[in-house]
């Protein structure tokens, strides 16, 4: 299941992330956070490379009868280490 706030920011224009891409992120992708206190539940946050050669974020939360997916996104190279797996210190 895709919250509002996920289909909201996978179609933005500079955007435009397919279901495809990320189930192709949660399914060959790594979980880079893991999040056992959010208010949501246990959020996982996955980062992994797409069938058109782009990193993306996945942020989802496993429920008993689906998984929620929360947001997903490019993530900015200003934030996060070269290879996007741990975030930059402020």
């Amino acid at each position: 299941m895709y919250t509002h706030h996920a289909t909201a920011q996978m179609n933005l224009d500079e955007r435009l992330i397919s279901t495809k891409e990320v189930r192709e992120v949660i399914e060959k992708g790594k979980i880079i956070e893991c999040r056992p206190d959010d208010s949501r539940g246990p959020t996982f946050l996955f980062s992994g490379e797409t069938s058109k050669n782009r990193t993306l974020h996945v942020v989802c939360s496993p429920k008993d009868e689906f998984l929620a997916i929360i947001t997903a996104y490019v993530p900015d190279p200003a934030e996060w280490s070269a290879d996007f797996s741990k975030r930059k210190k402020s």
